[in-house]
Order: structure tokens, then C-alpha cells, then sequence
């Protein structure tokens, strides 16, 4: 099938992520394939130091692949300028904010950035998509309070309120969960996966939350130490991808309820 047809907005084509050092590169995760369309929740997921994180970094632009193509729009990624891709993928990560002494509304006005003029107003058609990502996040209620006077919980809600309020075909965030207890956990998830399909926008998102994710998401990509694997769940599954994450005498992955379970 034609991408067009299938609409596809995030490619990657062997792929391969790391660092440049003196004495030669450093490769984390190598030979990386996958073909992600509008409107899909993906998940990114693999034990502790396999490279998610460097991934989505190399994805977003903050640092060059050692090897291979990244297509967004069926565009390079290297061909965007910095103002336009600003407008095409926005990030969320796991540091806090470099003020928490803005306000919550400030902080969603953030990202409107790369669309108000040199001055900085909001344009009404701003004022609308701050208005919108409020909504969508539950987070209206927020608005005059501080950030540093937020739970992890209600500013990692408000993180993403800013993606969702720069308006970009695709939004990609680190470990969203982290530091959250279970509800919250859960209800971070649910929350992207209700935006990815209401909105119709492509969310990316690396989490350790592999059962909720298995659960939630369309796809899923599956960083292994011999391979990144990507499809959705169902046939992760049943391929057995899940099964060599961790090391068998500690966990075991039961295929039956999509779950992970400790060894006795």
C-alpha cells in the first residue's frame, strides 16, 4: 500500500541511535524499522539502559542518528528548520519545567510560541488552542495556581496541556508516568489514549508501564537487546516478543493476560 494511503507520519528506516565519541560511535539500538500513522497511540518500551530515551531524543531532532533515515510527513527530518518542526511534533519530558514559577496558564501558553508574533500576543485563534488543551486535560481548574504548587500528577497533566496547546500532528513524551502512583499511572494513559483518538494526533511515548500499554495502545515498539521490535500487542504477543525483556528466573510474561509476573 501507498504511505499516502495509509497515512503514515513517523518513519524510521534502519535506523541506528547513539553518541559520536572520539575513540568512535557509541551505538545503543541499530537496524531500527517502523512505519507510524495519524491517529495512532504508540508505546515505547525495554528494561532500563536498552536506549528509549536516546531513541526518542534522535526522533525529535535534539540529536543525529549514527545511521539511517527518520521521515516525518514523509518529509526528512533533517530538512526541517527548527521554526517548522516546532509546528510539527512536540515534545514532553520527564525534567520539570525551568520555572515552576509560572503560572498554569502561563505554562500552556508556552506553547503557542512558535506561531505568536515577535512580540509574543495571543492571537484569538491562540487564545482557542490554550482553551482547547486546558479542556481536553482537565486542567482549567488550574489555571491561576503556580506550578510549583502542583502534585507530579497535575503537572505532568499540565506538560502535556502545552504539547496539546502547540498543536502538532505528532507529540512524543518520555516516561509520562514517572514519579506517579497507580491511579495516576492509569489515568495518564487513558488520558493519551483519549486525545490520540479524539484528536486524531500520533502519540509517542516511552513508558514502564508495559502491561497498561499493552492494554491501551495501538502499537507498540519493543526495544530488545538483539532487536527493536514493532507491531501492535496482540501480535507482540503472540510472537513472543515480550518474553525476553527481562531475565526469566526473575519475571515471566504470562501471554494469557498480557501481564508480567514474579518468580517465586
Amino acid at each position: 500500500m501507498d504511505p499516502k494511503e495509509k497515512n503514515i507520519i513517523l518513519e524510521a528506516r534502519n535506523l541506528s541511535v547513539g553518541y559520536v565519541k572520539k575513540a568512535g560511535n557509541l551505538i545503543v539500538a541499530d537496524t531500527i524499522d517502523f512505519s507510524i500513522e495519524k491517529g495512532e497511540l504508540v508505546g515505547l518500551v525495554g528494561a532500563n539502559g536498552i536506549g528509549k530515551s536516546t531513541l526518542l531524543r534522535t526522533l525529535t531532532g535534539m540529536q543525529n542518528p549514527l545511521k539511517g533515515e527518520i521521515f516525518l510527513n514523509g518529509k526528512n527530518l533533517n530538512e526541517y528548520p527548527s521554526f517548522q518542526l516546532a509546528t510539527q511534533l512536540s515534545v514532553v519530558l520527564t525534567e520539570a519545567p525551568a520555572s515552576k514559577n509560572l503560572s498554569v496558564l502561563e505554562m500552556v501558553s508556552l506553547g503557542r510560541q512558535p506561531y505568536t508574533n515577535w512580540i509574543g500576543s495571543l492571537s484569538e485563534k491562540d487564545k482557542n488552542a490554550i482553551q482547547f488543551a486546558l479542556n481536553a486535560t482537565e486542567t482549567e481548574v488550574l489555571v491561576n495556581r503556580k506550578c510549583f504548587e502542583l502534585s507530579d500528577g497535575q503537572m505532568q497533566r499540565v506538560a502535556i496541556a502545552r504539547a496539546l496547546a502547540q498543536d502538532t500532528p505528532i507529540i512524543i513524551l518520555d516516561e509520562p508516568t514517572t514519579h506517579l502512583d497507580i491511579y495516576h499511572r492509569a489515568y495518564i494513559l487513558k488520558l493519551l489514549k483519549k486525545l490520540a483518538s479524539e484528536t486524531q494526533k500520533t502519540i509517542l511515548f516511552s513508558t514502564h508501564e508495559i502491561d497498561l500499554a499493552i492494554q491501551l495502545t495501538d502499537k507498540m515498539l519493543i526495544m530488545a537487546k538483539e532487536k527493536t521490535y514493532f507491531d501492535d500487542p496482540c501480535k507482540l504477543i503472540e510472537s513472543g516478543r515480550f518474553d525476553s525483556l527481562f531475565p526469566k528466573e526473575t519475571i515471566d510474561f504470562d501471554a494469557k493476560t498480557g501481564r508480567f509476573t514474579i518468580r517465586k
